[in-house]
């Protein structure tokens, strides 16, 4: 059953010359892990923005098809209404904190929903916790490491509880072990909660291995939509200039040479166990 169903769906900008994207036709379906990448300025936040209702009841401008998310049409629906199916994770964790303490921070969605007082502390407890940040609660956010604000960030969307959680690459401003960590998060409230996840990210390495699908767009349009050993040892996403996993093109490399490994690996871990498999054939 598809919680995001998008139909020759296009966007321009109030002050767009052109799209910013255009005939999108894409089905997300519940518990789905999806990693949509692309080069830089092809429509893939523009696209996220239009999940949650951003687009187009705060952007405005011209938006064309039709966009249904967890039964809604984002079109008919207020923010807040969608807000309550689908939580965002922006690039930069401090855009989204502002409180005082952490456990503030957490707290906000909840009380401008006008949940119960004993209900909020539940869910921000067990938001903290499942986040792996329970001893942070009583710190200011401003003083926090950038991993541990993106932790706080992510707490803040799931305390709401959603069905959906976009994450518009998390992991920008984090160093790759920290960036590591966040995915492992983002993975376990994929496969330990069923959420939804839409993870926009560049880093391939790192985020192929937990996708159900890979969408990668190209000027605007969905170009491949697949699952991931097939989306990206595809010589259409080489030509697009996606970041192939390097793992994948050790196979495409191994291939080309006469040695047949017996899947198409994502990671390291993949790549080692299939490359021992052909040595001790």
């Amino acid at each position: 059953m598809a919680i995001i169903e998008a139909k020759g769906l296009t966007y321009t900008y109030p002050v767009g010359a052109r799209p910013a994207f255009e005939d999108v036709t894409i089905e997300i379906e519940k518990g789905e892990f999806v990693l949509l990448t692309g080069p830089s300025g092809c429509g893939k936040t523009t696209l996220c923005r239009c999940f949650n209702g951003l687009i187009p009841h705060f952007y405005g401008g011209k938006l064309e098809g039709g966009i249904t998310v967890a039964g809604l049409n984002v079109a008919d629906n207020p923010i807040y209404e969608l807000a309550q199916h689908v939580g965002m994770v922006f690039q930069n964790p401090e855009n989204q904190l502002f409180a005082l303490s952490v456990e503030k921070d957490i707290a906000f969605g909840l009380e401008n929903l006008g949940v119960p007082r004993e209900e909020i502390r539940e869910k921000v407890d067990w938001a903290l916790k499942t986040t792996g940040i329970d001893d942070l609660r009583d710190r200011p956010p401003y003083e926090l490491s950038g991993g541990q604000q993106q932790r706080v960030a992510i707490a803040s969307v799931l305390a709401m509880q959603p069905e959906i959680i976009v994450f518009d690459e998390p992991t920008s401003f984090l160093d790759p072990l920290g960036a590591k960590q966040i995915f492992a998060v983002i993975h376990n409230l994929n496969r330990n909660l069923g959420i939804t996840v839409i993870l926009v990210e560049h880093r391939l390495d790192l985020t192929a291995k937990y996708a159900n699908r890979v969408v990668i767009m190209e000027k605007g349009r969905v170009v491949l939509d697949d699952e991931p050993q097939k989306a990206l040892s595809s010589e259409e996403a080489r030509l697009i200039g996606v970041g192939i996993p390097k793992a994948t093109r050790l196979y495409k490399y191994l291939k080309a040479n006469g040695i047949s490994l017996s899947k198409i690996p994502l990671g390291s871990e993949e790549a080692h166990q299939a490359i021992r498999e052909v040595l001790a054939a």
